[in-house]
């Protein structure tokens, strides 16, 4: 089975999330949650480990009071900068897990697999219905 199968479309009057998770790395949150504790993302906007998702024990990582919480993936929300949210606002992401080093940071690093943002550009009618915005670190 492909991991990057897509889920069923949703009913008309359901948000459309803005980020998604494959099985792959839906299986991969799990292993770091079980290991880790409560986790968090945060889209990465380059410089040493590129443009990835990393992925932190929660309390590890301070979430700015401007970031953008996108939603959640296998439990862990997700955020970005406002900057990196202005490219990426038309854009559903989908994290994925490869083969590679994870970044330096990143909870997965040295377990040969990465977490991966892949992204489709959404429909004008998902864009009617995207589930709603959060700013800062979930209370």
């Amino acid at each position: 089975m492909d991991t990057l199968t897509a889920a069923p479309a949703p009913p008309a009057t359901e948000s459309i999330p803005r980020v998604l998770a494959t099985e792959a790395a839906l299986t991969l949150i799990a292993t770091l949650t079980a290991e880790h504790g409560k986790l968090l993302f945060h889209q990465s906007g380059g410089c040493c480990d590129g443009s990835s998702p990393m992925c932190y024990a929660q309390g590890d990582y301070i979430v700015g009071d401007r970031d953008v919480r996108m939603g959640e993936i296998g439990g862990a929300p997700f955020y970005m900068s406002p900057s990196q949210f202005e490219y990426w606002q038309h854009t559903q992401l989908i994290i994925d897990v490869v083969p590679g080093r994870g970044g330096m940071f990143s909870l997965e690093n040295g377990r040969d697999q990465r977490f991966l943002t892949r992204s489709r550009l959404f429909t004008d009618d998902e864009l009617e219905r995207l589930a709603p915005l959060a700013f800062g670190a979930a209370d």
